[in-house]
Formats: structure tokens, sequence, C-alpha cells
């Protein structure tokens, strides 16, 4: 049965929200440790339902589920160092610029339950545990996920698992439930209990459920990171200076994991002539894998065979693609190329994403001006990679990047993205529907609001805004007297 009863989830998800919101900083913080620490002691029985489910590796799950852990650890220092929490007091001054000023105090606030869909190509980093439910409990807020229906048993384990860790530690009951099916996950989008939510996904699913948040009674925030084809662009010093290396970390990045990641390098801008279709062809021959399910695997293959199909493009390695007995999909990287001017006369066929191991190679004459391409054909990305030589200029390339894309990363490849506070992850759309990120600590600011408060008594206060400081969080404070001197070291 696809829907379930959602108002007892919606309800309990409410009633732990105003339990949440008296949490010390210190208790919820040792929560997400403790829901780190239940992730790693049940890491054999996760990883053995992961690799069932999804195909992927060992290896890559092991990893991922480390980083899982290790990203709610993050998130409880990001707790406990209180900076997300914005804080700026404004002292009471009579003699004001513009007139006696108030007390006035503002602090960031947990926004309410978070609904969060969960991913499929990463069922821990990007799932029931993964930086959207990390991001939402340390802003202090409930957490209502939709289970995927790629890993359906991996999903409710990780759940239960987690439940049980944050309630144990001293969160209220309902902090993190699990719901299952489409519909479900449609209708507790729009159930108005529910006060933001987050999607990593498809672009046409994503939309669909943007679209939702954005039509409800009372629009919510939705954070929903839906597609990117994170554009290299290398220059003739670069490749001549490093040539073998770039063929294998661009055969590396657009195979690993069967090429079905978020940051997957689509398209490779490179001059004409690099001389590297060799390097390539050898460094792409590797074992096959299996796609994550049926579904991703016939729209990689009917995608593939549209973009091998178009005009001008040659195979470089041509790679391979079979589905077996249980139409599931086992592949092998793809890389094609075609000269800039067929990608110009065409680039509708090029400019969709292909969710799977194959990546482009637009070769370029000398003189194209990169930065002019990236303006020209892509609007927003999760990245735009440049691979330069000591004496190149690519100033204008650089900012061009930065116009279009959230990282911009340099002589490397995008796909591993590091667990770090400075780390964006999001762009502008079509990456994401509201900017942000959702790995780093800056994920949090998704699942805040600011309130200020005016002439409240020390005792009304939150803890953060209090003269005491119970919490001993970062105070931004403004003193009486100061806008006397406003804009005096402007004219210095």
């Amino acid at each position: 049965m696809d829907l379930q009863p959602i108002d007892p989830v919606a309800e309990t998800a409410d009633a732990a929200a105003h339990a949440l919101a008296d949490v010390a900083p210190a208790v919820r913080a040792a929560a997400l440790v403790a829901f780190a620490d239940a992730l790693t002691a049940h890491a054999d029985e996760l990883v053995a339902l992961a690799m069932e489910e999804t195909g992927l590796a060992e290896a890559r799950l092991r990893g991922e589920l480390k980083r899982t852990a290790v990203q709610l650890r993050l998130f409880a220092e990001t707790v406990l160092d209180g900076a997300y929490l914005d804080v700026r007091i404004d002292r009471a001054d009579p003699d004001f610029a513009l007139g006696p000023r108030p007390d006035v105090r503002s602090g960031n606030e947990p926004i309410g339950p978070v609904l969060n869909f969960a991913a499929g190509n990463f069922p821990f980093a990007f799932s029931v545990a993964g930086g959207d439910t990390a991001a939402a409990l340390a802003a202090g807020n409930p957490v209502v996920v939709k289970a995927h229906p790629g890993h359906p048993r991996l999903a409710a384990r990780t759940a239960e698992i987690g439940a049980a860790a944050l309630e144990g530690a001293g969160l209220p009951a309902g902090t993190l439930q699990l719901v299952e099916g489409v519909e479900t996950g449609v209708a507790m989008l729009k159930h108005p209990l529910i006060k933001a939510a987050s999607f990593t996904g498809s672009l046409k699913g994503g939309r669909h459920l943007a679209d939702i948040a954005a039509a409800r009674p009372a629009p919510i925030p939705f954070y929903g990171e839906l597609g990117s084809l994170n554009p290299v662009f290398a220059t003739a010093a670069a490749i001549a200076a490093r040539g073998p290396e770039f063929a294998s970390g661009l055969a590396a990045s657009v195979g690993g994991s069967a090429g079905q990641l978020c940051t997957k390098p689509g398209l490779v801008f490179l001059p004409a002539g690099h001389g590297l279709d060799a390097a390539i062809a050898a460094a792409a021959q590797t074992g096959e894998h299996r796609m994550l399910d049926p579904r991703i695997a016939d729209g990689y293959l009917r995608r593939r065979e549209a973009i091998l199909a178009s005009g001008g493009v040659r195979l470089l390695a041509e790679g391979s693609a079979r589905t077996d007995a249980r139409a599931q999909g086992w592949v092998t990287p793809t890389i094609a190329a075609l000269a800039l001017e067929d990608f110009r006369a065409e680039p509708e066929a090029f400019l969709e994403e292909c969710f799977g191991p194959i990546a482009l190679l637009v070769e370029t004459p000398a003189g194209t001006d990169y930065a002019d391409l990236l303006d020209e054909f892509f609007e927003g990305e999760l990245t735009v990679a440049v691979h330069r030589a000591d004496g190149d200029d690519v100033s204008r390339l650089v900012r061009a990047a930065a116009r279009h894309a959230g990282r911009v990363l340099f002589d490397g490849w995008p796909t591993g993205v590091a667990v770090t506070p400075a780390m964006q992850h999001g762009g502008p759309w079509p990456a994401t529907t509201l900017g942000g990120t959702s790995v780093g600590t800056a994920a949090v600011a998704r699942f805040v609001r600011a309130v200020a408060y005016q002439n409240a008594p020390q005792d009304a206060l939150p803890p953060a805004l209090r003269d005491d400081n119970p919490w001993g969080v970062p105070q931004r404070i403004a003193p009486a007297g100061e806008s006397a001197t406003w804009g005096d070291r402007a004219r210095a």
C-alpha cells in the first residue's frame, strides 16, 4: 500500500519539535555523536544490506558509511560552536542616530519538522542518516525521511538504529521517523505541520516536488539538488604537461560507482588535437559495474544511445551495457568526442544530464574562449573544473565559473565531495532549487529562521540571547553610542 497514514507521523514530529526547542546544545550534539557511533557499530549489517539492494561495491559503501558518521560528528561540533545561531544584540541606545533605539536581539531558531526525500545513489550519505538529516537535526528540528524505493530495507534498518540512538541520548520520541511510498511522500510534503523539505534526485522529480511545496496554502522552502553536467575545461598547456594523468583521472571520475554521482563530469572541453584518444581508451577499460536499479539502467541506456547517435560523435571508449534476467543494468564507461562546431549545431542533444558512466569530450579550436562557452551553454552547475598549467591566464574562465557553479576546482575532478566546513555542494538553478549547500556546516542555515526580540526581559529570552549566555555561543553586540561613528572608517 503506497499511502500511509500521515497525520500521526506529522503530529509526532510537531510534538518533538516543541520538545527539541528546550534541549541544550550539549545534549543535541551528544545525540548526533551517538547516532554516528550506532551506525559504525552496525556497519557490517548495514553495508551488507546496501550491497544487496544497490549493487554498489563494498569498499565504496564502507567509505560512504564512514563519511556519514564523520558528517554527523562534524555537525555535533557545529552545534556546540553555536555560530550558526548568528546571535546579534543591539543594546538600547537613547542617542541612536535615527532616534532612541530599543534593545533588539535576534538569533536563528529551528524551522520545524523537516521532510527529507532520501536519494538512491548514496544510500548512506544522502539517505536516512545523510547530510540533510544531519543538518536538520543539528539545527534542532525533527526529521521525517521519505525512504528511497531503491533500498527500502536498508532505509528501515537505518531509521530504526538512528531513532533508538537519538532517543537513547535524550532527544524526544519522534525526532527521526520514516515513511515510504511516492503518494505518502507527496502527502507529507503537503502537510501543514511540515515546515521545510529537502531532496536529492532528478530534475523532473525535484521540480515536481518543488512546485508542490510552493503551491501549498502556506508555501515552505524546498531545497532540491536536481542535476548537473559539471563541465570541465582544460587548456592546451595543461594537456601537454600532464596528458596521461588527465586521461586516467577522467576515466576514474566518469566510471566510479557506474557514473551514478551528481558530480560526475559529463562534458569536457579541451583543445582539438589533444592526442589523448588512446590514453583515454586504455584508462576506461574497467570491469563492469551494476547500476542501482532497472529504472536507472533503462534511462541510462536510452540516453546513451541518443548521445552516440548524434551527428559528429566518435567513440574513444565504447564501453559496454547489458541487462541481466532481472533487468538490472551492467555497464562500463563510455567516452566519446565531437568537434565544437558539431556540439553547437545541436547542443540540446548533449546538455541534458546522462546519469551513468558516460562523458563527452568537446574538442575546441585554438583561441576558443572557454568563459564564453560557459555563458553560452550553461545555466547552473554543482561544479566547474579548470585544468591549467603555470602561465595560463584563466581569470575570465574562473569568474564565469563562479557565476555558474557552487564549486570551482582546479586540476582535479569533481567526484569525491569533501565533508568539510567550507564545502559548497549546491549551485544556481537547475543544480539546486534555492541554492545553499547540502554538504558542510553551512547546510544548517537551510533549516533555521531568524527571530528578533525587542525589549524582552532576560527570563523571556532564549538562552542564546541572554546576557549571561548559558550556552556560551558567539554574540555579536552593538553597544550604545556606536552609530555616532558609522562611516568614519570609510572616509579614512
